[in-house]
């Protein structure tokens, strides 16, 4: 199959190796997501050809840019990618106006005044065409280099961490935008973070890195929420679902969701009918009753299955359950689960005491 992105490396540098075989889908954004030394970086800059595996194979969409099986190696600059990296690195002799157009001048493909300007309005960078970067914030910088990638008109956009560099304040300025380019680009984005919530908000397929090799991959709904995954031991464990907004409920403030399975009540949300919307569920804020609670004041109580139970050495067992089609977790305490007598295909029911939305 051809529309694909074909990563395979293996890198030796003694302390630290590098042995991925990967298959990632040619649309969405898929996000590398490990701790720091993980590999993601150094994944991303073979994928860019910035770094030489000595065995190597990259393609996307058919196009080999690296076999070191038949000696093949397309250096970077000849490779039509975008490549934004933690700072934004603009000219700074160069308006931001200038820095677009010499993203223009390098594009593989001709690019219209059309086509710049539908970048410009996604990015929202309209009023800053005629400052120079000194005169931008960080949040406004980053938004320029990304704009500036996209102006090359590229086959893939590669992002290094690039709201690594930026306060919590101007994170939250940028991600917005992100999430705009992640509903409205049509090319492939390779996005490296460290941060749950950017994978939370932005990913469509994630990819887990551990010690440069692949924990797990896949869609998000079910990567998020794997045993194995760095992110399903600690405290941060959580869950991705696709929602739809059905209904609104002004006599009491919420608003009713429907996922592939089940239906949830969130606090009220301004969204049209039909809306989707990406909800985020922490382990810690996920219950487990053997029947169906009679009088609670949590809303939300679904069945669900178990599918799988890893335990920790701290007393804690993380439940891995499936609720309709979507993977969920839960970290009770280990005595609850053998009270309970949890264990892998029991029907249960889940109560979810807290749900966060992400977009």
């Amino acid at each position: 199959m051809t529309d694909m992105i074909s990563a395979r490396f293996q890198l030796d540098y003694g302390e630290f190796n590098l042995d991925v075989d990967l298959q990632l889908p040619s649309t969405g954004v898929t996000v590398l997501f490990g701790h720091s030394g993980s590999g993601k970086t150094t994944l991303l800059r073979c994928m860019a050809g910035l770094q030489r595996a000595p065995v190597g194979f990259m393609a996307i969409n058919g196009c080999c840019w690296q076999d070191s099986a038949k000696a093949w190696f397309l250096p970077t600059f000849k490779r039509n990618l975008g490549y934004v990296f933690q700072e934004a690195n603009l000219f700074a002799h160069l308006t931001v106006a200038g820095n677009l157009h010499y993203g223009v001048k390098r594009a593989a493909k001709a690019v219209g005044h059309k086509e710049l300007q539908v970048i410009i309005e996604l990015l929202g960078i309209g009023h800053l065409l005629a400052r120079w970067p000194d005169r931008l914030s960080g949040g406004e910088r980053q938004r320029v280099a990304i704009a500036r990638a996209l102006a090359l008109q590229p086959d893939i956009l590669l992002m290094d961490e690039p709201l690594a560099a930026l306060d919590q304040q101007r994170k939250q300025e940028i991600l917005p935008y992100l999430a705009r380019l992640h509903q409205h680009c049509a090319i492939p984005i390779i996005y490296v973070t460290h941060a749950q919530q950017e994978v939370a908000q932005l990913a469509d397929t994630l990819v887990i890195l551990s010690k440069g090799r692949v924990v797990a991959s896949g869609v998000i709904a079910e990567t998020l929420g794997h045993l194995a995954g760095i992110a399903g031991q600690d405290g941060l464990a959580a869950c991705v679902w696709q929602v739809t907004v059905v209904s609104h409920d002004d006599e009491f403030l919420l608003t009713r969701v429907e996922f592939a399975g089940g239906a949830l009540s969130l606090p009220l949300i301004d969204a049209a009918i039909g809306t989707q919307l990406r909800i985020q569920i922490y382990a810690r804020d996920v219950s487990i009753a053997m029947a169906a609670p009679t009088a609670s004041s949590i809303l939300n109580v679904l069945p669900a299955t178990i599918i799988g139970l890893a335990d920790d050495a701290q007393g804690q067992s993380v439940v891995r359950l499936q609720v309709g089609t979507q993977i969920l977790l839960a970290h009770i305490t280990r005595k609850s689960a053998v009270m309970l007598g949890l264990r892998s295909g029991l029907a249960v029911f889940v109560q979810l005491k807290g749900i966060s939305l992400v977009h």
